[in-house]
């Protein structure tokens, strides 16, 4: 079996928990501090805040930005339904614009036209480990006064033109099991701002800054040492493992090019890529499925149906078309690309997804 994702948890790991387990410091502690420290400055920001999960740490940014009920966020509609969910537990309501079809990430031109004088912030998804055209929103949010929340819950480690991700306002990341490293669970949040921070930290846990002192509305959204333990090991692996996805990606993709009905990624000019997913577009995909199900590869469809036709948003009211992001979840087909695999393990991928395109089609 070749699993479309494998958590990478070895000796270090274990032997980093049991420590936590053995000092009796669990919660929020010690490792929690040295963790935010070494994530801050792998991404390059000043401050760093741990939370529980990536869909508490966009809660949590978009609350510390004043984000609440009246208000608009701009964000995609082709990605996990988290990303604009957390806009509703704000209070707020989402916009969605399209994405551009060839990065699958959120069309900056498309973002003009979904600000209204209720837009508070842009919503960006590093969809797949791909950067957004953060250039372009950047220069949209500065226009209108907008601030800028980052999804980079898929893009540990990615840069455009030598930035990273997370360094054009607030970002927020997670550490959930399939991605390029882990906690087991947990999310983190970057920021320059020290306000912006100290909110942070308040409304994770449970509006205090002082014990007891209660001084805003918050949340238990902290993250443990046992995770943060987890997590000071896999920082030190993640630059390795996305250069090994990349080499897996390149792989892949030269193997591909001759597919017929294969649209392997491409990557934006200026972007390191971190290929938290390798997604193709395929029109057979069904055959592809099957031929894959068939060799004991695995797969994934990120994402079937766009936020915008999930049934939770049709009941809000949502029915805007926007067709690039419903075309892609028609055709989207994400592909083994982790650091585990072997080259034989990504000539047998290949193999499965060329055997497949080649099949007649039966009329």
């Amino acid at each position: 079996m070749i699993p479309i994702a494998k958590p990478l948890i070895g000796e270090e790991e274990k032997a980093a928990v049991l420590e936590v387990l053995g000092s009796g410091q669990l919660a929020q502690g010690r490792r929690v501090r040295e963790f935010e420290e070494r994530f801050a400055a792998w991404v390059g920001a000043r401050y760093a805040v741990a939370v529980s999960s990536g869909t508490t740490a966009l809660h949590v940014a978009l609350l510390a930005h004043g984000v609440g009920p009246g208000d608009e966020v701009i964000t995609t509609p082709f990605s996990f339904i988290a990303s604009a969910n957390c806009i509703v537990y704000a209070g707020a309501t989402p916009r969605f614009a399209d994405i551009e079809p060839e990065h699958y990430t959120i069309d900056p031109a498309a973002i003009e036209a979904q600000i209204t004088p209720r837009t508070r912030a842009i919503l960006p998804v590093h969809l797949f480990g791909q950067p957004c055209d953060m250039d372009a929103i950047a220069a949209i949010a500065e226009r209108h006064g907008l601030a800028i929340i980052e999804d980079a819950c898929q893009a540990h480690g990615a840069q455009l033109n030598g930035r990273p991700m997370g360094s054009w306002g607030t970002a927020c990341y997670s550490f959930y099991p399939t991605k390029n490293m882990t906690t087991g669970e947990g999310g983190m949040i970057t920021t320059d701002d020290p306000a912006l921070a100290e909110r942070m930290r308040m409304i994770r846990e449970h509006g205090m800054r002082q014990r007891y002192v209660h001084e805003t509305l918050g949340y238990n959204f902290r993250m443990t040492d046992m995770q943060a333990a987890i997590g000071l090991v896999q920082l030190r692996r993640v630059d390795g493992w996305n250069e090994q996805r990349r080499r897996n990606a390149a792989l892949l993709t030269a193997l591909l090019a001759d597919a017929a009905d294969v649209e392997t990624p491409k990557v934006r000019p200026g972007a390191l890529h971190v290929f938290h997913q390798y997604t193709v577009a395929v029109e057979s995909r069904d055959r592809v499925i099957a031929a894959l199900t068939e060799r004991g590869i695995g797969y994934g469809i990120y994402y079937p149906i766009p936020i915008h036709r999930q049934q939770v948003y049709q009941e809000r009211g949502y029915s805007d078309a926007l067709p690039a992001a419903e075309a892609a979840s028609a055709r989207v087909l994400s592909l083994p690309v982790h650091p585990v695999l072997t080259e034989a393990d990504v000539k047998a991928v290949a193999d499965a997804v060329i055997a497949a395109t080649r099949e007649p089609v039966l009329t």
